[in-house]
């Protein structure tokens, strides 16, 4: 037990380092680039700090200089999650390597291993705070929990994962791949104003990496708002806005390369783009009523809760108050998104009854 212990400790810490040594080298260069209020590496170490803090979608309060008007920023990139889950991918199973079948039970390593990390990241969270940027330490150790063991159980011995939950996933995986489609399509279509708003930020060459960087990660946000507006809930891009088929109601942007592929006028008769989750809706249905209405019943419960959880890591808060409702309305999209899929499998359902006798 005290060989588990050490292998897995010393590998969190590994796991942390693998992301957070990477940005703490962004951050000195960015520091040594552009300089610091106070002229102390106090600054790029806490930056990289928080910069990994967000990478896990932890949010943070902020007083906005230079009046201290208080601030929040909740609407991360959660494409960023890529990087820890990874991260502890290969570190977990370089310790499940390291310990040679020491263990009997790989779900106690995997437990072990996610507990040290999650004692990492909330440590990381309290001790970087200062006056005008502080972490949500107390919500670090529900995601740091929930990340590090989602990546460990993709490792070492599986374990069996059941029917809705697989169907589920690919579900959410073909809306989420389909829409990041569609958002790249618009990118293109409307190359001139992302580089128009790209050239306004002046970025230089290393900042137009970070920049592009920092768009990639943003693409799943993006591909859950362009699916928010398909359809027909919309998203917001500040507080009192909204955007979708039918509504165009924008106030002041920040600005921002993906919001170049913002449409420039309602289109009421793109709401017809509903008729694709009205689709998934089939595909569900066709999915599973081969073994039972209850796999649809289950199967329809874990969509749900997947759809409402990519659509809270897909709005936030972007700093100010008037930017304070930024993405999709959970609740929104949740209940549209869901009603359509309900009625394309109740279709399918009617037909398929139908047809068996």
């Amino acid at each position: 037990m005290q060989r588990v212990l050490s292998v897995s400790l010393s590998h969190a810490i590994r796991g942390a380092a693998l992301v957070l040594l990477p940005f703490a080298f962004i951050a000195l260069v960015a520091w040594a680039t552009a300089g610091s209020a106070t002229g102390t590496t106090t600054d790029p170490i806490r930056g990289a700090a928080w910069i990994w803090l967000g990478s896990h979608h932890i949010p943070f309060t902020l007083s906005l200089p230079p009046t201290g008007i208080p601030g929040y920023f909740s609407y991360l990139p959660w494409g960023a999650i890529a990087l820890p889950f990874f991260a502890i991918r290969t570190t977990f199973n370089r310790a499940l390597d390291r310990l040679q079948g020491d263990f009997h039970d790989a779900n106690g390593v995997r437990t072990i291993y996610s507990i040290f990390y999650t004692v990492i990241v909330t440590a990381v969270a309290y001790l970087t705070s200062s006056p005008t940027v502080q972490s949500q330490w107390y919500l670090a150790p529900i995601f740091a929990f929930f990340i590090s063991i989602t990546a460990t159980l993709t490792c070492g011995p599986r374990l069996p994962i059941s029917t809705p939950a697989i169907i589920a996933t690919r579900i959410i995986a073909i809306i989420i791949g389909f829409f990041t489609i569609i958002v790249g399509v618009l990118i293109f279509a409307n190359f001139a104003q992302v580089k128009l708003l790209t050239t306004a930020l002046q970025p230089g060459i290393f900042g137009g990496v970070l920049l592009l960087l920092l768009n990639i990660l943003y693409l799943p946000n993006a591909a859950i708002a362009a699916a928010s507006y398909s359809a027909g809930s919309g998203f917001a891009v500040g507080a009192g806005t909204l955007v979708s088929p039918w509504s165009l109601n924008t106030d002041q942007l920040p600005v921002f390369p993906l919001l170049g592929i913002l449409p420039t006028d309602r289109y009421p008769l793109l709401i017809a783009s509903a008729i694709f989750f009205v689709a998934i809706g089939v595909l569900l249905a066709y999915w599973t009523l081969d073994s039972g209405i209850q796999l649809l019943l289950q199967t329809a419960l874990f969509l749900a809760v997947l759809l409402i959880l990519v659509a809270y890591l897909s709005s936030g808060s972007l700093m100010t108050d008037e930017m304070g409702a930024f993405g999709v309305s959970i609740w929104k999209f949740g209940l549209i998104a869901i009603g359509e899929i309900g009625i394309g499998a109740a279709i399918a359902t009617f037909f398929t009854v139908r047809r068996a006798r």
